[in-house]
Formats: structure tokens, sequence, C-alpha cells
């Protein structure tokens, strides 16, 4: 092997083991209904380091549709359609709201799906049905609120804040991908057709976007042309798709996408490259079943301080 040769190969080896330590050391946080009702913190192996056993099932189940790991190690999550709540890895509820009754929602139908802690402690939450995104203070008192489109966009499914301040929601009928300004205004919008679940916006400007029961995982452009998409099975793999729900980013390029109501022989969550090559698998059918739409990877910052905290508490 010449010298050009071996510098190759040691530079692709290092990649190769970059990158599998960072799976290695990732944890996953989760939020399972559909008869698990459960939130956990796995290692990328499905092993659990912690667990908690969240509200029975509500309307037909629990409505685990979202979940967000916080920067102090507190997970916001929601065990109904309207609690959203802030537990801490010790259990205790430290903060809750409910949109059944406050702020004007008591005697109205109202869903929570969508939720998301700002920088500056406000927590917005999309409240489906009467159709707005609320911006709370810790107190629960509305510091803002934006109103939902029409036509079926009052009733979302995830919603999350762009750097720019915007707010891009998904609407499972008539399943349409929306972004509105601060204000409310639609300032651009992609009609996919089906009970679309989960949208983000990509570094390279582009929309990804988890169809629900379209199947598939589509990157679209700001001029809604279609240049990556994965559409009912993945080449060269085993995994059919299902229930398309959250979506995330990785800092190397990978994408990640939630599969749910896949059914037991299929993961729950995989990660993809861009040239389609699934690359990990989170496949947990007795933690999770065919209930789990929202969670979160979490980076080696925030695994840390998990890891952390969970061994102050186990000593």
């Amino acid at each position: 092997m010449n010298h050009f040769a071996s510098l190759v190969f040691a530079v692709c080896l290092l990649a190769s083991t970059t990158v599998l330590a960072d799976t290695d050391d990732r944890l996953v946080l989760v939020g399972a209904s559909y008869g698990k009702n459960v939130l956990a913190i796995c290692e990328s192996d499905g092993t659990v380091i912690w667990k908690h056993d969240t509200a029975g099932p509500q309307r037909g189940h629990a409505g685990h549709h979202d979940v967000q790991l916080l920067p102090n190690g507190n997970i916001l999550f929601h065990d109904s359609w309207t609690k959203t709540k802030e537990i801490t890895l010790d259990k205790e509820v430290v903060w809750e709201y409910d949109s059944a009754v406050m702020n004007g929602n008591e005697g109205k139908r109202v869903d929570v799906h969508a939720f998301a802690r700002l920088d500056n402690g406000e927590t917005v939450i999309v409240e489906s049905g009467v159709g707005r995104i609320i911006h709370v203070d810790k107190d629960g008192k509305i510091i803002k609120q934006v109103p939902l489109g029409e036509g079926g966009r009052k009733n979302t499914r995830l919603m999350r804040m762009l750097d720019n301040g915007h707010y891009l929601a998904c609407a499972e009928n008539p399943g349409v991908v929306t972004e509105y300004d601060s204000e409310g205004k639609v300032v651009w919008e992609y009609e996919i057709g089906t009970r679309v679940f989960g949208a983000i916006r990509l570094k390279n400007g582009n929309t990804l976007i988890c169809s629900g029961s379209g199947n598939s995982v589509v990157e679209v452009t700001p001029e809604k042309k279609i240049v990556w998409e994965v559409s009912k099975t993945i080449p060269d793999s085993k995994i059919t798709l299902g229930w398309m729900t959250a979506l995330q980013e990785l800092p190397n390029g990978n994408l990640v996408a939630g599969n749910c109501h896949a059914g037991e022989e299929n993961p729950q969550i995989f990660e993809i490259t861009k040239d389609k090559s699934v690359v990990w698998e989170f496949d947990e059918w007795e933690l999770v079943g065919n209930g789990l739409a929202c969670w979160q990877i979490l980076d080696a910052e925030q695994s840390a301080m998990i890891r952390k905290q969970l061994k102050a508490l186990n000593k």
C-alpha cells in the first residue's frame, strides 16, 4: 500500500470509528403510547437506563406526540391530549399546563400534539381545535398567541420553531406543511396530500417532511421541488415504512425518522444517509410496541449530562 493509499485508509478508518463512537454513545429519549404509555431514556442499543410510566389511555390512547429534553435535564412531555408537563429525572412534576381549562379554553374541544420550551423560558404550545399557537410563561400566563390557518390547518400534529422565529406546522387534513411568520401570516406551505405528521427545516434550507399515512420521507426545496425521497420501503434494506412521524437532522448530515405503526418486523426509528443507506436502527418492540410517535436523539453533551444526573440519583 503506497503512502497516499495508507493516508486515505487511515482517514476513512478514523471517520468510521468516529461515527461508530457517536452512535454507541448516544442516548435516545422516547415517548410511546397506544397501550405502552411510557417515557424512557435508552442507550443506542435499546438498553433502558431511565423509565417513567405515564397516564393511561384517553379517547383510545394516551397522547405522546411530542417530547423535549430541556437544558437542565428535565423532560417536557404530555400524557394526555391537553396536559403539558415538565418532569425531573427524579420523577417530580415541576410544571404543568392544562390546555383544556386555561386561558379561555374551558368547554371547547382542544388537543395538544406539539410544544417546545424556548431559551427565554416561555413554553410554546400548539392547541388544535381552537386553532392557535400560544406562548405561556412559567405561571401559565399567555405572552403571545398566533392563529392557525383555516381549511383544516387548525388541527395539527408536529410544529417546530425555525431559526427566523417562524413556526413550521403540520396539519393532518388537508395534509399540508405550513410556515407561519411570527404574527401568523402564511409565508410558505407545501401540500403533500396525506395525513402529514412532522417536518423540519434542514440546514440547506430545504424542508424535510414525514408524510404520516403517506409512508414516506420527502425533502422539498423552497420552490417545492422534491429533491430526495424514500417511500414505502428503503432500498437495500428490509425496512417497510409505516406511519412516518418525527424527524431529526444530525450534525453529520444523516437523517433520523420515526417509523410508527410499522409492525413488529420493522424498527421504530432509523438513521439514514443521503445516499439512502441505513446506518442505525432502534427496534425495541417490547418497550414501545407499535406506538412510538415521538423521540429525541440526544447529542454527546446532552447524553453526558443525563448520565451524570442519573449516576447522582442512583448513589
